[in-house]
């Protein structure tokens, strides 16, 4: 049913800000659509609550699903920055029917998103999605509230506090970060408060870099998609450990005593080890997605664990956890699922399960979060004007058979469209030499196409 939404992608609505759809009338039918087809699933007075990181037009699309959804009969309450991960906590927290995020996780400032989660914190399933645009396109059924009936907007003031106190909880009641020192990278993002304060009341000395947002300087050259500074920063400091969070705070990665940085399959295969020790590993298994490294899934093998492989996209990844039963998973990007505590990708709670591990390990953070070598991969990405038609083209469907052939039985390559940016993604995994090779090839032939195009 889902199969050809025109706003939905594989993580919520996003785009360039005031560019459709990410328009504040669009923005606005869709928090008109989301309330009606909330109202539906139960009799009971509605409410949803909002979130948003810290781009200068959360204000503006945070105003229009509020209207959006107070036309339609629904109550709406407001938490103003708040992660991603946070907004699927409270969600659950406050009873309500409906979380909204607005936020392009993380992209540059000019673009924004809006991701939903349902009244259980999963984000919403493709059927869900697919109604509420079918809603957005049929006015007629967008039936606004009486008078009478229009739901009321308030600001929760002490949202962030909550959410300070339920991460906090996650961490061993034994344990302290005393005699921690840790550079906190918070990408000019959401986390730009909740994160430092957690930590330090944690009992860390916290050094916090990346916290003055403005509006515009979101993911710009920080965070967990650029830790070059962090790295900087923890030699500098002799700090024992630095941890990166992108704009909405579902990403981590970590900045080892030495300033090298360890990448998601990294942590996954440290939380991996330890929670097999303590019996604390469902299913015994945990779910990747097709982009982590193949080292990865050799380390796990051979400590007895299954490595179940996704698409790419958290949202696949939790799908996956779900239906295998798993409770650990993530993305080589940084996204850590940790079900026992969470229902997406939450990166200060998975920094504080690794800071736990850390703690009793008793041994520097190089040792214990780098579990593997890892196989050498190259990826870039390739801004065309149709992915879909492109990946089609006769020219890039043989070049990457011939760069597979290339690559050998001990490589990988993976090329595909991205599913939140106008871009396509190209992976070659193994053989220094021959993944240059193989990258080489497919790169040519998307731009030669791309070129063709563009000039027809």
């Amino acid at each position: 049913m889902g199969a050809n939404k025109k706003y939905f992608g594989t993580d919520g609505v996003r785009g360039r800000s005031n560019t459709p759809p990410m328009t504040p009338t669009i923005v606005m039918q869709l928090g008109m659509a989301a309330g009606v087809y909330f109202k539906q699933q139960s009799p009971r007075r509605h409410n949803v609550v909002i979130g948003k990181d810290t781009r200068l037009s959360g204000y503006m699309f945070e105003t229009a699903l509020v209207a959006g959804f107070t036309a339609v009969g629904m109550d709406v309450f407001q938490f103003g920055p708040m992660p991603t991960p946070a907004v699927a906590q409270l969600t659950r927290s406050l009873r309500a029917d409906v979380g909204v995020m607005i936020t392009a996780s993380h992209n540059p400032f000019y673009d924004n998103g809006i991701k939903f989660f349902g009244p259980d914190g999963f984000k919403l399933s493709d059927d869900a999605e697919a109604i509420i645009e079918s809603l957005m396109q049929s006015p007629d059924e967008l039936e606004l509230a009486e008078a009478a009936n229009l739901g009321r907007a308030t600001r929760i003031d002490d949202a962030q506090a909550r959410y300070v106190e339920i991460a906090k909880a996650t961490f061993p009641r034994e344990l302290t970060l005393s005699g921690f020192r840790i550079v906190v990278d918070c990408a000019n993002g959401a986390s730009y408060k909740v994160a430092p304060t957690t930590l330090w009341e944690l009992g860390a000395e916290v050094i916090d870099i990346n916290t003055e947002p403005d509006g515009f300087n979101i993911n710009d050259e920080c965070g967990a998609t650029d830790p070059s500074e962090l790295a900087s920063k923890v030699l500098e400091t002799r700090a024992d450990i630095g941890i990166a969070f992108d704009g909405d705070a579902d990403r981590l990665i970590i900045v080892d005593e030495k300033g090298r940085i360890i990448d998601g399959d990294q942590l996954l295969g440290c939380l991996a080890t330890n929670w097999v020790k303590l019996d604390r590993l469902k299913a015994n298994s945990i779910v990747a997605t097709v982009m982590s490294n193949l080292q990865l899934e050799n380390y796990l093998n051979d400590i007895g664990i299954v490595l179940e492989r996704s698409p790419v996209g958290d949202r696949h990844v939790v799908e996956l956890m779900r239906r295998v039963g798993a409770n650990l998973g993530g993305e080589q990007s940084g996204h850590i699922v940790l079900s026992d505590f969470a229902t997406t990708g939450d990166a200060l709670i998975a920094a504080l399960q690794l800071l736990a591990i850390i703690k009793v390990e008793d041994r520097p953070v190089s040792e214990v979060c780098r579990v593997f070598e890892p196989l050498p991969q190259k990826t870039t990405s390739i801004t065309v004007s149709d992915a879909t038609a492109i990946l089609k083209a006769d020219a890039v469907v043989s070049a990457i058979a011939n760069a597979k052939v290339a690559l050998g039985a001990g490589g990988r390559l993976l090329v595909r469209a991205s599913g939140t940016e106008p871009v396509i993604r190209i992976m070659a995994e193994g053989d220094p030499v021959l993944i240059d090779k193989a990258h080489q090839m497919v790169v040519q032939a998307i731009e030669d196409v791309q070129k063709q195009k563009m000039i027809n």
